[in-house]
């Protein structure tokens, strides 16, 4: 493939766009791969497109060489199949729906799960069709309340989206572990750096979920990792190691103390240490001995709301995004005035867990992180303006309806698994592989007859790769100052062509030169453009990032051309007699080192 930039549909930019927040947002624009047509709605241009093409191929070649097959589904489909999952409701705001001229209720698909579901209930009735993965590679909708970061976080966007169907437990995860092995060999490469983390299924429902993760400082999502063994998980999957229940046989009782002004929690700790009744005999208060009450609004996809109160160490913040990963469907926000003044049962600033939970007066669900275990002892409100009580003693004084992961993790908490400190870093999400198991096939009625003649609900599996998505992740991984530094295999070109200089014996070389690339199966970008500057041209190599520049120009004279490692920066002039064998030789040995 020969790509002439003289007749190629290509405008550089030389300025950021105003928009941009992220290096591959503000490179794709530059470079004339992508243009935005509506905010998280982009155009593919030429080059661009061959770069979303060539991700795509790779995908599409792990997921046959996997023994998947590929289908495909339209992206306008009925309400009726996600009324029966309940997603029509759950997906809430983010779903993009509408009517025919008849006013019959349609959706933009997000996902695909209820049309899998129902293409093989209506084909298939026997454990011996099983098991079967089918895929298909398609533009999903989804109405983000904020589309940001280009083509990261679209309205509009590619995935694809895989499914296994077993007749048992054992053939899920057979499968499962199939498409995990598919997805190693995919992002490998396309030239990603990446890891595979601990996630929650969310909506998606299902056990077992893991995330394939593009570690970059401009990612949205954020992991952990342990410094000691192997354990990563996203920040929403992420647990507290089991803490020991303690005897409070022997714990003083609780007692209510005056603490005027302490509606905060360093006021509350510089109150308890400066009291005589309050003072602890063996070390000061911390913040970590009191428990702060934080009071939620919960709204689910019906818009029905109710309150929720979760319990934390007042050393610690909650974490709305953890809170909601729990809680999915349904969203969360903080209590408001408003909220307060119906629920007056609720002392702000000195609530106390005395008067929450299911069985309590207030009727109020309270929730509490799990370092709040049996017998451990609080500071809290008592649920009166100005008085906190001491030596709180959970399960003695109180009892939660339960725990919930809601603090924020922080750099150097406890490894689940190990105990050792864990580290904080921020990733992309390239791809989600959940365990579904019988949910969807249940509510979609897909069952089939067991060796026995038995009717049996169908177990499922479902793998996610954002395919637009990975263009933008791989360019968040790969670039500098000057521009992108494609890997080989999703370069729109293997090598840039620049010929520079007004003398036609240079763009006659560099012509033929070209053609016998291209007829080498090389992939070239060559620019043929007369009248324009060398310092343009080079500009233009380095943002639009080929992985080998060749500059034919003034050296031509003394009988060498200059080739350019474009990620090393590492430059060699090369005889014009030697180079065509010496670049087909290097590109060759390119492409193999990625399989």
């Amino acid at each position: 493939m020969l790509l002439r930039m003289s007749e190629l549909f290509l405008r550089t930019l030389r300025d950021d766009p105003s928009d941009a927040e992220v290096p591959s947002h503000r490179l794709l624009v530059r470079g004339g791969y992508v243009r935005r047509i509506a905010p998280g709605v982009f155009s593919w241009l030429p080059l661009g497109w061959m770069v979303y093409q060539n991700v795509e191929k790779i995908v599409r070649d792990h997921m046959n060489e996997a023994g998947f097959q590929e289908v495909h589904f339209p992206a306008l489909l009925p309400k009726e199949p996600y009324e029966a999952t309940n997603r029509w409701s759950d997906y809430g705001p983010n779903l993009f729906r509408l009517q025919d001229r008849r006013g019959v209720d349609y959706l933009l698909g997000p996902t695909h799960e209820e049309m899998f579901t129902l293409m093989v209930k209506d084909l298939y009735s026997s454990y011996k069709d099983l098991p079967l993965v089918i895929y298909q590679i398609q533009t999903k909708y989804r109405d983000e309340a904020r589309p940001r970061a280009g083509i990261l976080r679209g309205r509009e966007f590619v995935m694809k989206d895989a499914y296994s169907f077993d007749i048992n437990d054992e053939g899920l995860e057979v499968s499962y572990q199939k498409h995990r092995d598919a997805y190693l060999k995919t992002f490998n490469t396309l030239g990603l750096d990446f890891l595979v983390v601990s996630a929650m299924s969310g909506a998606m429902g299902g056990s077992k979920s893991e995330e394939f993760l593009a570690p970059t400082e401009t990612g949205e999502d954020t992991f952990v990792k342990c410094q000691k063994c192997n354990f990563a998980a996203n920040v929403e999957a992420m647990t507290t190691p089991k803490i020991a229940e303690i005897d409070f046989k022997e714990l003083p009782p609780a007692h209510v103390e005056d603490t005027p002004n302490a509606l905060t929690i360093d006021a509350l700790v510089e109150v308890a240490n400066s009291h005589p009744n309050t003072k602890r005999a063996d070390r000061p208060w911390v913040a970590a001995d009191t428990l702060k009450n934080v009071v939620l609004m919960m709204q689910s996809p019906d818009g029905t709301n109710e309150p929720l109160v979760i319990g934390v160490p007042g050393d610690r913040e909650v974490d709305l995004r953890r809170i909601e990963a729990a809680l999915s469907p349904a969203l969360v926000r903080v209590f408001e005035e408003a909220d307060f003044k119906k629920y007056p049962s609720l002392v702000k600033g000195y609530l106390g867990p005395e008067v929450l939970g299911k069985d309590s007066a207030s009727g109020i669900r309270y929730l509490v992180d799990p370092r709040i275990v049996k017998g451990s002892s609080w500071i809290a409100g008592a649920n009166l303006p100005g008085k906190h009580v001491f030596d709180l003693v959970c399960a003695r004084d109180f009892t939660p309806d339960g725990e919930i992961e809601a603090v924020e993790v922080r750099p150097g908490d406890l490894c689940p698994e190990c105990s050792a400190e864990v580290k904080i870093a921020r990733g992309i999400e390239i791809g989600h592989i959940f365990q579904l198991g019988r949910k969807y096939a249940k509510a979609l009625d897909l069952t089939v007859l067991d060796e026995n003649g038995k009717s049996q609900v169908v177990t499922m599996g479902s793998y996610g790769i954002g395919v637009s998505r990975a263009v933008a992740a791989i360019v968040e991984q790969h670039f500098d100052e000057k521009g992108i530094l494609w890997p080989i295999k999703v370069a729109p070109a293997h090598i840039h062509l620049v010929a520079t200089g007004k003398e036609d014996s240079v763009f006659e070389f560099a012509d033929t030169l070209a053609t016998q690339l291209t007829n080498a199966q090389i992939k070239v970008l060559y620019d043929d453009r007369r009248g324009v500057s060398p310092g343009v041209k080079f500009n233009d190599s380095e943002l639009l990032g080929m992985p080998l520049i060749v500059v034919v120009g003034k050296k031509l004279i003394d009988g060498f051309v200059e080739v350019k490692d474009r990620v090393s920066g590492v430059a060699s002039e090369v005889s014009k007699d030697q180079v065509f064998a010496h670049l087909v030789e290097l590109v060759n040995q390119r492409l193999q080192e990625t399989i």
